[in-house]
C-alpha cells in the first residue's frame, strides 16, 4: 500500500507557536515548559516511517497548514496518523477531519471521538451516563466559580491536554486555599479552563488496547508505582516525575508491567477498559488511565486514543512497554495498528513479508 505518515514534529510545532495570530501569546508570559510534550520526536518519526517501509511505500507529511494539499495530491491508500497538533480542544481531530474531507482511510479514532476524549469533561459526562466509574469533577473557568463544597483532596488539570501536561507535584490540592492557587496558575499558563477532579489515593494503572469492537485486544496492565517517587512527593505521575526526577544516570523505575495484581482486579480493569472503548467508539489503538478509589474499585481517569509510542525501550512509553510484555516487537505493534485499520476499511489484508525491491523503500523526500 501507499501509506502517508502524518506527524507533528517538535520543531514544526515550535515554529507554529510564533506564527500563531493569538493576542494571548503576545503577553510577556513564558509558555509552559511542557507545551511540546505531545509532539513527535525525530526518533519516533523516523522509526515509525522505517517500520512502515518494511511493507509499504511511505511518504512523510508534517501535519501543518499544507497537509491538506499534500494529501490531496498524494492520494495515499492509508494515512498512518500520529499527529497531535498544538492548540485548541479539537487539535487531535484536525488530520482525521482532513482525511474524511478527502475520502482517505486513516488509522485511529474518528474526529468526534478524538475531540471528546481530549476534552476530559465531555468524556467523563458520557461515561457517567453509562455508569462507568470516574471521579467527581467540575469544569472551572475562574477560581471564584469552583463549587464551595467540592471534595478535597482534589487535582487540577488543564481541560484539554494530554501527556500529563499541566500536572505537577503541586497539582494535588489538600486545602481550599491551595486549590484556588492551582486553578489560577493552571488557567494562566495554559489559556484554557481547568478540570478539578476528586483525587483518588489508590493504586494507578494504564492499559493499552489494540483492535476494534467487539474484538478489542487488552494488553498487559501497567502499574504506575508511586513508591518509586521521592519521599514526600504526591502520588501522581507529574511533570517532575517525568522530567526532573527521572534522569538517564538514575532512571525512575516507576512502571511495572505486567502489574502484580489479583486476578479479580485484573478482570475488573479489563472489563471497564473494554466497556469504555466500546462506549467512546475507540478504533485501532488507545491507552486508558485508571485509578482505584477508597473501595479499591477501578475508576477511569483519562482516555488516550492517540497514544505515545516512543521507540526506545529505555523511555517510559507505556503502550510499547505493554505491547512488549504481550510479545509484540515495536515493528509488529505498528503493523498491528495498520492491520486493524485496513480490516476496518475493507482494504486488502496486510500480511507480514520481508522488504523486497527498492521500490518498497521509504520515500525520504517530503511530498
Amino acid at each position: 500500500m501507499k501509506v502517508a505518515l502524518l506527524y507533528s514534529s517538535k520543531k514544526s510545532m515550535q515554529a507554529a507557536l510564533f506564527r500563531r495570530p493569538d493576542a494571548e501569546l503576545e503577553e510577556e508570559t513564558e509558555p509552559p515548559l511542557d507545551l511540546l510534550a505531545e509532539c513527535d520526536t525525530d526518533e519516533t518519526i523516523q522509526t515509525v516511517g522505517k517500520v512502515l517501509g518494511e511493507r509499504h511505500r511511505v511518504s512523510y507529511i508534517e501535519a501543518d497548514e499544507s497537509a491538506y494539499a499534500r494529501l490531496k495530491r498524494l492520494k495515499p491508500d492509508l494515512v498512518f496518523n500520529i499527529s497531535e497538533r498544538l492548540f485548541g480542544p479539537n487539535r487531535e481531530s484536525h488530520i482525521p477531519t482532513v482525511c474524511e474531507m478527502l475520502g482517505l482511510p486513516y488509522t485511529g479514532s474518528d474526529p468526534l471521538t478524538l475531540g471528546i476524549c481530549l476534552d476530559k469533561s465531555r468524556a467523563k459526562e458520557i461515561l457517567g451516563y453509562y455508569g462507568v466509574p470516574n471521579p467527581a469533577f467540575a469544569v472551572v473557568e475562574k477560581p471564584s466559580l469552583v463549587p464551595a463544597d467540592f471534595p478535597l483532596p482534589a487535582i487540577v488539570k488543564p481541560l484539554y491536554e494530554g501527556s500529563s501536561k499541566g500536572i505537577k507535584n503541586n497539582s494535588v490540592a489538600r486545602s481550599r486555599a491551595v486549590l484556588l492557587d492551582r486553578i489560577t496558575e493552571t488557567i494562566s499558563s495554559y489559556k484554557q479552563p481547568v478540570i478539578v477532579e476528586r483525587f483518588l489515593e489508590g493504586r494507578e494503572f494504564t492499559v493499552g488496547v489494540l483492535g476494534n469492537d467487539p474484538k478489542y485486544e487488552i494488553l498487559p496492565v501497567v502499574e504506575i508505582d508511586h513508591t518509586q517517587l521521592p519521599a514526600g512527593a504526591e502520588p501522581v505521575y507529574s511533570y517532575e516525575a517525568k522530567w526532573i526526577w527521572d534522569k538517564p544516570e538514575k532512571p525512575l523505575d516507576i512502571f511495572k508491567c505486567p502489574a502484580l495484581i489479583p486476578v479479580a482486579l485484573k478482570k475488573k480493569i479489563e472489563s471497564i477498559v473494554r466497556r469504555t472503548c466500546a462506549i467512546l467508539r475507540i478504533k485501532d489503538w488507545s491507552r486508558i488511565d485508571l485509578r482505584l478509589d477508597e473501595k479499591d474499585e477501578p475508576n477511569i481517569l483519562e482516555i488516550n486514543p492517540l497514544p505515545g509510542i516512543l521507540p526506545d525501550p529505555e523511555d517510559n512509553s507505556c503502550l510499547p512497554k505493554a505491547a512488549r510484555a504481550a510479545g509484540y516487537s515495536y515493528s509488529s505493534l505498528v503493523h498491528r495498528v495498520v492491520e486493524a485499520a485496513a480490516l476496518r476499511y475493507g482494504l486488502l489484508p496486510v500480511k507480514a513479508r520481508p522488504v523486497m525491491a527498492r521500490r518498497f523503500a521509504v520515500q525520504t523526500e517530503r511530498t
